[in-house]
């Protein structure tokens, strides 16, 4: 640049000089990382980590030496789809055709497999289907984020609001996400697996059941019993008894129904329940009026979720094995489209009761 500006004459080396200085400094400057934790605050990881999990504590800081802060995990963990879109706008995302057709021939390319784990556990092949599907696409998505990236990043720089209201459940996320990373270094011991290796989610969920480490140390199963669980689309018989089993573990009722839509008196005030527990009787929800949109010949507890649907406000009675679905993933959006998304897989139509 000096060269050019000696070329020109004084007052038009002057003005290019002048607009190049407005033009650097109206660029946008982008933001640095921050600065790693204190050398302290790893040592104190690395030392309870491995305490906890009988690991060596050097190799988790040589590990964690390797280890990259991610804005983009940051900005992800800030805005989750569930945060900002009605049902109306969520449902699309995961209930479509494509998604259908694609887990229907899923379920034909592996009938033996899931059939076999539906008659072990009693969770029906589709919904193992769909929870895949909804994941990963099958597959087709595990995420391109290294795990221990992820984890690192949320372990140590949790994205906050700076509302005081929100603090104290950032903080536990924070802290979530810390026995994460913790858990992280186990599992590879335990598997076998290269940490640095491993990739997933921006949230560090792994393999096409999208599983946390701790989900991964706590439900997985070997299916094929190889000695080795594998995730990461290397064994079907495994991903399927994992994911059933994940269900199980959370109170999974053979042969009972997932949610019923529901008829609501309009006469009535609206009933917003606290959470999906099923507590409330199909005589409790009726005096508040809502009642099933047909009979399912036997008493059973439920709870109401209501969701603005692309038809209007949908009201659904939801019970035990949909609050099962929420403990794979707490977001009541989340657990119905997987729901319907299982329902059209098996050809099955939610609105319509079962023969």
């Amino acid at each position: 640049m000096n060269l050019l500006l000696r070329t020109l004459s004084a007052p038009r080396a002057a003005a290019l000089a002048i607009a190049l200085t407005c033009a650097l400094s109206a660029a946008p400057v982008l933001a640095a990382d921050p600065p790693p934790p204190p050398q302290a605050v790893l040592d104190d990881f690395a030392q309870q980590t491995a305490k906890t999990y009988h690991l060596d504590a050097d190799q988790i800081l040589a590990t964690l030496a390797q280890a990259h802060y991610r804005q983009s995990i940051v900005n992800a963990m800030s805005r989750p789809a569930e945060a900002v879109k009605t049902w109306k706008q969520y449902r699309p995302i995961f209930v479509t055709r494509a998604r259908i057709a694609a887990g229907r021939a899923f379920f034909a390319a592996h009938r033996k497999e899931l059939q076999k784990v539906q008659d072990a556990t009693g969770v029906p092949a589709e919904l193992i289907c769909a929870i895949i599907g909804v994941e990963t696409g099958y597959g087709g998505n595990t995420g391109s984020y290294r795990v221990l990236d992820a984890l690192y990043t949320l372990a140590f720089w949790y994205p906050r609001s700076g509302d005081p209201a929100k603090a104290q459940k950032e903080d536990d996320r924070q802290a979530f996400f810390r026995d994460q990373l913790a858990q992280l270094f186990a599992l590879a011991h335990e598997q076998h697996f290269a940490v640095t290796g491993l990739t997933g989610s921006y949230a560090g969920a792994m393999g096409w059941g999208q599983f946390m480490p701790s989900s991964y140390r706590q439900y997985a199963v070997d299916g094929d019993g190889d000695g080795h669980i594998d995730l990461f689309g290397g064994s079907m018989p495994d991903l399927f008894a994992s994911v059933a089993n994940y269900f199980v573990a959370n109170g999974w009722q053979k042969g009972q129904p997932v949610a019923v839509p529901a008829i609501h008196d309009p006469a009535t005030i609206a009933f917003a329940p606290d959470d999906f527990t099923p507590k409330y009787s199909l005589a409790d929800l009726e005096q508040k009026g809502y009642k099933p949109k047909f009979s399912l010949g036997q008493p059973m507890l439920g709870s109401l979720l209501t969701l603005d649907g692309a038809d209007g406000m949908e009201d659904w009675i939801v019970f035990q094995n949909f609050y099962s679905i929420t403990r794979y993933n707490r977001s009541p959006m989340y657990a119905m489209a997987v729901y319907q998304l299982a329902e059209a897989i098996a050809g099955k139509d939610p609105d319509v009761p079962a023969p």
